[in-house]
């Protein structure tokens, strides 16, 4: 083991957890383009995460497709939904080996591993390998979904974040939490604080498709809603600063009134 390894596996004091997953869109990865790879967003990302990684925290990551081709929509297309869900899971490993070389020219240790085995480009998913490239302060990119058709990346996240033993998935996206109704549309739209499983269910609020937070809720893994467009704003998260939604067991939130925003 290097000695930049060694050094990633010191856990900061002040980080609250030690391991987390990270799930982002492919969206997330082309700017303010309409379709592909923008380089110098993918190089903002992979900088974000390495401020974390610099924490102690290890970090594990899933990416969305949705840039490149996205499987329902070739389906709506007429496509053969099980061909269209491979090719979108074809585009989620073409992300993660973006954000793979975007890491490392960070100098940042970094594993692609693919559930859908193509051995010259990266690893194919065997857990305690995976597990074992953690705890040597990599981070590793799981790439091809749940390696099956009909299963969305939010599904793989959750299901990932199990089996390393996460203490958390961190959902990025464009808005800073979980909002009654889209805040983008109405200006009196309020923001949780907390909330529950069920109520994201119940309200259908869209944090991740059902199959994911039924998972997620199943398993006690708390997810953390926050925006990735401001800058250093997942390492404040991570450190329990900022603005975010944390989504939990309604056991967790001791009897508390949820905050529907502010």
């Amino acid at each position: 083991m290097t000695s930049a390894e060694t050094e990633s596996q010191q856990e900061s004091p002040e980080s609250r957890y030690r391991r987390i997953m990270l799930k982002i869109s492919g969206e997330a990865l082309m700017g303010n383009q309409g379709f592909g790879l923008h380089p110098p967003t993918v190089q903002r990302v992979a900088a974000e995460v390495k401020s974390v990684h610099d924490l102690g925290v290890e970090v594990c990551m899933v990416i969305g497709g949705g840039n490149i081709f996205r499987g329902l929509q070739g389906s709506a297309q007429g496509m053969e939904r099980t061909t269209a869900d491979y090719m979108g899971m074809l585009a989620t490993v073409m992300n993660a080996l973006a954000m793979q070389s975007a890491l490392e020219l960070l100098g940042v240790y970094t594993r692609v591993i693919s559930a859908i085995p193509m051995d010259q480009v990266c690893e194919p998913y065997i857990r305690r390998r995976a597990v074992r490239h953690l705890e040597k302060g990599r981070v590793c990119v799981f790439a091809a979904g749940t390696g099956n058709p009909y299963f969305t990346t939010d599904t793989a996240a959750t299901l990932r974040a199990s089996e390393m033993g996460c203490d958390v998935i961190f959902k990025a996206t464009k808005v800073d939490g979980v909002y009654d109704c889209d805040p983008e549309k109405h200006a009196n739209a309020r923001r949780f604080d907390r909330i529950s499983y069920d109520m994201v269910l119940a309200k259908q609020l869209g944090v991740m498709d059902a199959t994911a937070i039924a998972h997620a809720q199943g398993n006690n893994l708390p997810i953390v809603v926050f925006s990735l467009d401001e800058p250093g704003g997942f390492r404040g998260v991570v450190l329990g600063k900022g603005t975010y939604t944390e989504v939990c067991s309604s056991r967790n939130l001791d009897g508390e009134t949820l905050q529907e925003g502010r």
